[in-house]
């Protein structure tokens, strides 16, 4: 699914315009992208939990050459699916 029609199904979901449902979904991304942004976790029950995690620096290989490279330390986005939407898959 795409962003466009994800906005499709919001709105029809919702019963909302589309115009709503995309400024409702555009909120959604900022608010969690700040919060992480700030290292804070965001837990929607029954959805999941988005947090950052911390990667150490490590070795890696270019893969044509076969050549080591340092690959620098990094924050990574994290998301835990929760119990409500595991069982709804399973």
């Amino acid at each position: 699914m795409k962003k466009a029609e994800l906005i499709t199904a919001i709105a029809e979901n919702a019963d909302i315009t589309k115009k709503d449902a995309e400024k409702a979904l555009k909120a959604f991304v900022d608010v969690v992208t700040e919060e992480l942004k700030k290292g804070e976790k965001v837990q929607v029950v029954g959805f999941g939990t988005f947090e950052v995690i911390e990667r150490a620096a490590r070795e890696g290989r270019n893969l044509h050459t076969g050549e080591k490279l340092m690959i620098a330390a990094c924050k990574a986005p994290k998301f835990k699916a929760g119990k409500v939407l595991k069982e709804a898959l399973n």
